[in-house]
């Protein structure tokens, strides 16, 4: 799984060009996004979840109309992402998030590439849509093997009120 992840990252070094590079799975129960894989896991670590710091100008543009999404500087940077110090830190200002949709055209995951301030474009932004489509079959089989689903737990029996 972590291979296409992996290969993927490669791919967007090479073209579009990518300074931190994270695989974020779509869990729509929990409306969150869960770190699979990252380019700086000591920053970003595996397994950590956005959720209240998704912005609802972000949300309705990756998740709801399913559309890659562009902060070419740090002023858009800063209005989506709270984090957005650490990623300056880490000599980024800029970020294409470009969602990836299994067959039934479902978000299943979100790829994050981010890299200096000015650096992508709206071509940066085809080239990384590219370079997903041309993985697409993997990238959903890797999303597919991390279940989103969390286990029901079955309800404690009713206590007796008499």
């Amino acid at each position: 799984m972590t291979s296409v992840f992996e290969q993927t990252f490669h791919a967007m070094e090479q073209d579009p060009g990518v300074v931190l590079f994270t695989v974020l799975q779509w869990i729509p129960q929990r409306s969150s996004l869960k770190r699979l894989y990252t380019s700086h896991p000591a920053e970003y670590p595996v397994g950590g979840e956005k959720t209240v710091e998704i912005s609802p100008g972000w949300l309705g543009t990756v998740i709801e109309d399913k559309k890659p999404f562009l902060a070419p500087d740090l002023e858009a940077l800063r209005n989506v992402f709270s984090d957005s110090g650490l990623i300056q830190q880490l000599g980024c200002g800029a970020v294409i998030n470009v969602p990836v949709l299994d067959q039934q055209e479902n978000v299943v995951g979100v790829l994050a590439l981010l890299d200096a301030e000015g650096k992508y474009t709206q071509h940066s932004v085809e080239t990384a849509v590219d370079v997903v489509n041309s993985n697409l079959a993997k990238l959903v089989q890797a999303f597919e093997a991390h279940p989103t689903e969390i286990p029901e737990v079955p309800e404690a029996p009713a206590k007796d009120t008499i």
